[in-house]
């Protein structure tokens, strides 16, 4: 069955925009659309609306109408409205969970760039097991510029991050873009050094070179998966979060990973995916690996 690209609607301006960049993604992926309402009965004394089954059909007339201005320009794009009661962030999870992506507004960060990520947005994404975009109003990368790049993060081992990287490569394949794998790194701490460390920083002929060699070994197999796409491979030295936000300015989609996996305190967006959800001024991709 193919997964649907999914839209969390809520009627703001933030959830249209997610709508019309979930609209194109699913053109591009020749996927359907799938649009989703959370929704609560409240009794109201509005005349017709004090009935949950009244309420529910007017909700559903509003949400209808809205996704058919945003939609109608995609002729032949299948679309499907839910409108689900339940709690926002259950729903909107149980939805991601048979979906390609779920894709949720997020407003600007004091009107110039970065995610406010409210409370909502930073549940969905910490519980879910599939990839959550953030996209805002008014982005500069609603008209996914010509040219420019799909900036995914790479770390650890290829196993690692083959979530993340196929996400990435599938993006950038449907929309003809190239890809920008990014894997930042860091001086390891002094305790870290031991023989055979060293042995394998000598065969390598350093640290520098042997990231290189580790992004490499990551990407082969998604090169050979998607000969069309063009690969830039970029190693620097820097916390990840701050190295990706610096080559995400000609970026369509920045692509992230966090661990699917929960602590004793509880799920967690990650601290790389945290930083660039606030500082990014294009839509980023969440995506979760193990």
């Amino acid at each position: 069955m193919t997964r649907p690209i999914t839209a969390g609607w809520d009627g703001s301006k933030e959830s249209l925009a997610a709508l019309a960049w979930a609209a194109r993604e699913a053109v591009r992926r020749d996927t359907p659309l799938r649009v989703v309402h959370a929704w609560r009965f409240e009794p109201l004394d509005q005349a017709g609306l004090g009935d949950r089954d009244a309420q529910e059909e007017w909700v559903r007339g509003v949400v209808t109408e809205s996704v058919r201005a945003v939609v109608e320009r995609h002729t032949g794009l299948e679309v499907s409205v839910d409108v689900l009661e339940g709690e926002t962030v259950d729903t909107l999870v149980t939805a991601a969970s048979a979906s390609a992506a779920l894709v949720l507004g997020s407003r600007g960060h004091g009107g110039l760039v970065g995610f406010l990520l409210g409370s909502v947005g930073r549940q969905v994404i910490a519980e879910t097991s599939r990839p959550v975009v953030l996209v805002r109003a008014g982005d500069r990368a609603q008209g996914e510029v010509a040219g420019h790049e799909i900036v995914v993060g790479q770390h650890g081992e290829p196993e690692d991050s083959a979530d993340v990287l196929r996400f990435a490569f599938e993006t950038a394949a449907s929309r003809g873009a190239a890809v920008r794998a990014v894997r930042a790194w860091t001086l390891p701490p002094l305790y870290a050094y031991n023989q055979a460390t060293l042995k394998l920083l000598d065969e390598a002929g350093g640290l520098e070179p042997l990231e290189e060699r580790a992004l490499a070994a990551a990407l082969r197999p998604w090169r050979e998966r998607f000969p069309d796409v063009p690969v830039v491979e970029h190693v620097e030295m820097g916390s990840a979060g701050q190295v990706l936000l610096s080559v995400s300015g000609r970026a369509q989609l920045l692509v992230v990973g966090r661990r699917a996996r929960r602590t004793a305190l509880g799920a967690r967006v990650g601290s790389v995916a945290h930083g660039v959800l606030h500082h990014a001024d294009c839509p980023v991709a969440v995506v979760p690996h193990v």
